[in-house]
């Protein structure tokens, strides 16, 4: 992994802000490695997209981006250009005529640099935009495959690129590590009575966590336990692989997405589990459950479920019993968990069990609105003013429903709510699901 490059003055020795380059690569380099990249991901699927993009606009009326600024540079389609640049003069079928008539120029490192905040800032990778796109092209996959290419040339915005590398240096992106789990689930158990294994030598489930949670709501470590002892079951963390959310992912970091993804694949086979649970974090089920298999090269050996899966999986068993809490409740599905993940129907499962009074917001789970701070965008302090506008809408669609209280199953998500409610001075404040379970756990006979 390169390190981040900081300017230094000459007359004081006081560093300069970080810049959103890393290395000391010369420009030329520099767009080597992201049109290799990109030559590596012309696959037939990318190919497919690209040539049957019809420029309708549809997708820009379902990116939150586009319709809080009207701007047409976050039309999501238009944020892929210099991908798509790239395709039509190296591997189109008319790439030929593309160079011989300059149809297409090639693809500068200004140009790069301008498109990070496209690809980055403004892109939560919802895929609200493959929703209703009449070509099926799923955006966010390309996105992808063009962070893929600004990692190799070094051009990612420092605020994730750092994150990223503290990942592969430390084991987790927010200095969660093996050690500072242990001495969490040591306080975290005594203080709240509860067991909590670590490191058992076999358990049929291994549980994974969010670094948010570790650090910013460690109270979902306490929930997650509770269930796990009230349900009866046989699992364990594995200090060896704990931290599900894969941040390497998010900023392009192919390598860094393989290692992260494979600590959790060896930790589960060296318990032999037969499940692995994902924790409240949308990106980690996504990485996992839907990318895992490609990272193994073969199907997963075990079950990989989100959380919210596995709570209503033991409510219909009847091993997971809840008490009454019929207050008015609404729900924000996370876009990676609900759209891109297909898991809707769990979370109102258990919200039926608790006989919660359930306000729906206005569109389907499946087109809720983003809540703009995934893919890594909530941690791009540059970004925040744009995060901020799209947010409106969120903030009015939880408004309209007119519950009490909102609960969600992503701690990133819930991360943004805090960011919102702070900054806007909201009187909602983001609940977590696992934890809503916990507080109405009803007694064992």
């Amino acid at each position: 992994m390169t390190t981040t490059t900081t300017g230094m003055s000459a007359q004081d020795g006081a560093v300069a802000p970080p810049q959103n380059r890393q290395g000391t690569l010369p420009d030329r380099q520099r767009l080597e490695r992201a049109m290799a990249s990109f030559v590596q991901d012309f696959g037939v699927t990318a190919a497919l997209y690209m040539e049957s993009c019809v420029h309708c606009g549809q997708c820009a009326e379902a990116c939150h981006y586009y319709v809080q600024t009207g701007d047409p540079k976050y039309t999501p389609i238009w944020k892929i250009e210099p991908f798509k640049q790239a395709y039509k003069r190296q591997m189109g079928p008319l790439s030929p005529l593309y160079r011989l008539f300059r149809l297409k120029k090639p693809v500068t490192v200004g140009e790069l640099e301008k498109w990070q905040e496209l690809i980055y800032d403004s892109c939560t990778l919802c895929g609200r935009c493959t929703l209703v796109c009449p070509m099926g092209i799923d955006i966010p996959s390309l996105v992808l495959a063009a962070r893929h290419g600004m990692q190799e040339a070094g051009l990612v915005p420092h605020d994730l690129w750092e994150p990223t590398d503290r990942a592969e240096r430390e084991g987790s992106p927010l200095g969660a590590t093996k050690q500072v789990l242990k001495e969490r689930i040591a306080w975290l158990s005594d203080d709240n009575n509860v067991k909590i294994p670590l490191d058992l030598e076999q358990a049929d489930i291994l549980v994974t966590v969010s670094s948010i949670e570790i650090m910013k709501y460690p109270q979902s470590l306490v929930a997650l336990a509770k269930v796990m002892n009230h349900v009866g079951a046989s699992w364990t963390f594995c200090s060896d692989g704990y931290e599900a959310t894969n941040f390497s992912m998010l900023s392009g970091d192919r390598k860094g997405q393989h290692d992260a993804t494979m600590l959790l694949i060896n930790a589960a086979l060296a318990v032999k589990a037969k499940t692995v649970i994902l924790p409240e974090c949308g990106h980690a089920y996504q990485a996992f459950r839907w990318a895992g298999a490609n990272v193994y090269g073969k199907p997963l050996p075990f079950r990989a479920l989100h959380i919210s899966e596995y709570l209503a999986e033991e409510i219909r068993a009847g091993r997971l019993t809840l008490k009454s809490d019929p207050r008015s409740m609404t729900f924000h599905d996370p876009c990676q968990v609900a759209r891109r993940g297909g898991v809707s129907g769990a979370p109102r499962e258990i919200f039926k069990a608790l006989g919660a009074d359930l306000h729906e917001m206005s569109s389907t789970p499946a087109a809720n609105w983003c809540c703009g701070g995934g893919g890594g965008v909530v941690t791009i302090h540059r970004a925040d003013s744009l995060r901020h506008r799209v947010f409106h809408l969120k903030m009015q669609q939880v408004e309209d429903t007119g519950a009490d209280i909102l609960v969600s199953s992503c701690s990133n998500c819930r991360l943004t709510f805090d960011d919102g409610q702070a900054f806007f001075h909201w009187d909602k404040t983001a609940h977590s699901l696992l934890e809503l379970v916990a507080d109405n756990l009803a007694q064992r006979h």
